[in-house]
């Protein structure tokens, strides 16, 4: 008699999070990408998210942060959010990652958040400005770094002990805290030093 090994379920929630996320960043990162290029066409071109003098996309796109590598972050995003997007669509079907591909996963989820959060600082504290499409690629990577730096362990896609196991899957269960916390200090960073309340206020 031969014995069937039951299917591992799929990651349904843990998929469509990964594939909204990852178009929601796509889609705010092909938005910057299209109105820097019709910027480079015409100079008086006013973008879609230029709303007022603080609340703009404009002054982020002309200055040296906007271009870190020597071409527009933009390429950088409209690239790397085919990752989540990806990830997630093969999970749908069912793929199973080895352990090293969720670390390279991690690592650049890594690298994504590290880079908005020093945008973030540039633009608040640098720059003066809230750029809307920049924002929403903040808000879609703060959460793909959260979920996806204690997911994999805390599920056993990634191998440890019980007791390792049980830490990251603690620490899995309050990644909704660390996302509003990262939220809720962005917002008062951002309040404090530009007064965005007051901005809006006067829209």
């Amino acid at each position: 008699m031969t014995t069937v090994t039951p299917a591992r379920p799929r990651n349904l929630a843990f998929a469509l999070f990964n594939i909204v996320a990852g178009l929601i960043g796509w889609f705010a990162s092909f938005e910057l990408l299209t109105e820097y290029i019709k910027t480079l066409k015409n100079s008086e071109y006013v973008p879609n998210c230029s709303v007022s003098i603080l609340v703009t996309c404009g002054p982020n796109m002309d200055s040296w942060q906007g271009s870190l590598l020597g071409f527009s972050n933009t390429i950088i995003g409209v690239s790397a959010f085919v990752a989540p997007i990806a990830v997630g669509v093969a999970l749908l079907a069912g793929a199973r990652f080895a352990p090293w591909f969720w670390w390279l996963y991690q690592l650049g989820l890594l690298f994504g958040f590290g880079f908005i959060l020093w945008l973030a600082s540039q633009s608040i504290f640098v720059l003066g400005t809230l750029c809307p499409w920049c924002m929403v690629v903040w808000s879609v990577m703060i959460p793909l770094w959260w979920i996806g730096a204690f997911r994999p362990h805390a599920v056993g896609d990634v191998p440890h002990s019980e007791r390792a196991q049980k830490i990251f899957a603690g620490l899995y269960s309050w990644a909704w805290v660390l996302i509003l916390i990262t939220y809720v200090l962005i917002a008062l960073v951002a309040q404090v030093q530009l007064d965005w309340f007051g901005e809006f206020r006067r829209m």
